[in-house]
């Protein structure tokens, strides 16, 4: 290293113990008298920064969450954090008292890498107030029953994706969920078919989030958000390589915004256009030409349907299959049920879907097992706040434990199994109030996910084709023993199956057959 990149890392130090200072003194004065929640113990200035584990911070927070209780207070870098591990103090503070919990983390490293325009990372502004009113008029439960044919045609399409890529060089199987998903978004929110898997907008997509997967990490986030001042710092600097990546991620952002938008523009005045989000919404304001902020809150949040659920939603159909080949009798149990509904020969649909309990199960505890958002998206108090005893901060990063919500039982073996029981009555019927799209992995208040109604309807779709036509085994070696698979998921924001091996067999060629002729005709 350089006498000046010496000299630049000393000032640096010293500027954020400085900072680090200044934070901890501007801390909102707490006028109550009440204590803050429980938490572990923290050091000056670095807060609990060295007792997190990096890979899992849900397994740390859980781990508080025994010992000090269901909400625990603690600091990062001078930044306020309070961890919620259960849902009863979730719906108490970011649903009930919305108006105080809805804001978001202030962060620039959005901006740098280009998706400071999408909705969940907006503060409580009227730019997302207005994003919200869009998604409900386009992503509100009754709207998205309008598109259930095509949930039906594009999880057909994926299984003759998958029972035909089996015989040949088969891709990797998340492969195929990334394809369905962004197909199923694209044609809803623009109209667009995808055709291919090597489709241009799609693979924008795939590089777009790879980068923001490893190159926004929390704790850079955090760092990022503290001290806004370093974003600053040129990409040689240690630690600040990922700023080589964030014009090429900016420019992929764009693109992501602007090509589909202006596809389903060029199709209007073509007059070819498809139905779709967008297209309901440039027809319905015509006469608002003039309203550049409206057309750009459509075009952002468009954008925000496929950055955010393409990803999701494959992530959680590759967990679906992961739990059916290491849990060969919840397979064969659904199963059972669909061909005693719609006999060995038919197809099940959304007319099928309330006589289908053990597959509405499945699909729960496919969200439960393994959440795809871990600890969700962070909300942050908009003022100061009391709750059973305690004080929050104005300011506090509020982080909702999906995980431990998930899995809190005094039986830890129990919730790590696949158990879609769980979610069923003695007489085998759904247990109320337990619906998908109430999930805590959609998250609470006015930040629930706007499209978990869509999510949920695309994913019932792909689930019971999947489990109707598809048999879904280990794979075997060259000696013919089963390749064992153990349930491993990356870390990040959102998580996903590391890849395992498997085979995919048809379970019915008469319903193979009939799936070839429904494409076909459609």
């Amino acid at each position: 290293m350089t006498d000046f990149s010496i000299a630049l890392s000393a000032i640096v130090s010293v500027t954020v113990v400085i900072l680090l200072a200044r934070r901890s003194a501007q801390k909102s004065a707490n006028l109550s008298g009440l204590p803050l929640p429980p938490g572990p113990p923290r050091l000056p200035l670095l807060g609990n920064l060295f007792d997190i584990n990096p890979s899992k911070p849900w397994s740390t927070y859980s781990d508080w969450g025994v010992k000090y209780g269901d909400i625990v207070y603690s600091s990062l870098l001078g930044q306020e954090y309070i961890i919620i591990n259960s849902a009863k103090v979730a719906k108490a503070l970011l649903e009930r008292r919305s108006s105080i919990y809805s804001d978001r983390m202030s962060s620039t490293l959005y901006d740098l890498f280009g998706v400071g325009f999408s909705t969940p990372v907006l503060g409580y502004t009227d730019k997302f107030k207005l994003h919200r009113k869009l998604f409900h008029l386009t992503l509100r439960a009754e709207a998205t029953t309008t598109y259930r044919d095509l949930y039906v045609r594009k999880a057909r399409e994926l299984v003759l994706d998958m029972l035909d890529d089996s015989k040949g060089s088969p891709v990797p199987m998340n492969t195929h969920f990334m394809h369905f998903s962004a197909a199923v978004i694209m044609a809803v929110a623009y109209g667009y078919e995808v055709t291919s898997r090597d489709d241009p907008l799609v693979t924008r997509v795939r590089q777009l989030m790879g980068i923001l997967e490893k190159e926004l990490p929390t704790e850079r986030a955090i760092l990022l958000t503290a001290f806004p001042l370093l974003r600053h710092l040129p990409a040689w600097f240690p630690g600040f390589a990922f700023k080589k990546q964030t014009s090429y991620c900016q420019k992929l952002a764009d693109d992501v915004r602007e090509i589909p938008f202006n596809y389903v523009k060029t199709q209007m005045a073509a007059g070819t256009a498809a139905r779709s989000m967008v297209f309901d919404f440039l027809q319905s304001h015509q006469e608002d030409d003039t309203d550049d902020n409206l057309e750009q809150a459509m075009k952002d949040t468009a954008a925000t349907v496929f950055l955010g659920g393409a990803d999701t939603t494959s992530s959680a159909l590759f967990t679906f299959v992961l739990a059916m080949v290491l849990y060969p009798e919840v397979q064969e149990r659904a199963q059972a049920e669909i061909d005693a509904l719609v006999g060995s020969d038919r197809l099940p649909d959304f007319e099928h879907r309330a006589f289908l309990p053990y597959v509405e199960a499945i699909l729960r505890e496919t969200l439960r097992w393994h959440p795809v958002l871990p600890l969700g998206v962070p909300h942050v108090t908009s003022s100061s706040d009391t709750y059973n005893g305690y004080y929050i901060p104005k300011g506090a990063i509020m982080v909702y434990n999906v995980w431990e919500m998930s899995h809190s039982s005094s039986d830890p073996e129990d919730t790590a199994c696949f158990n879609p029981d769980r979610h069923l009555l003695p007489n085998g019927q759904l247990a109320p109030n337990d619906p998908i799209s109430a999930s805590p992995s959609f998250g609470f208040g006015r930040r629930i996910c706007p499209g978990r109604f869509f999510a949920e309807g695309s994913m019932w779709a792909a689930v019971v084709t999947m489990l109707a036509t598809l048999r879904f085994t280990k794979a075997l070696d060259k000696n013919g023993k089963e390749i064992e698979v153990k349930p491993e998921f990356t870390t990040g924001l959102i998580i996903h199956p590391i890849p395992f091996q498997s085979h995919i067999r048809s379970r019915s060629a008469e319903r193979e057959k009939e799936i070839r002729m429904y494409m076909e005709s459609t």
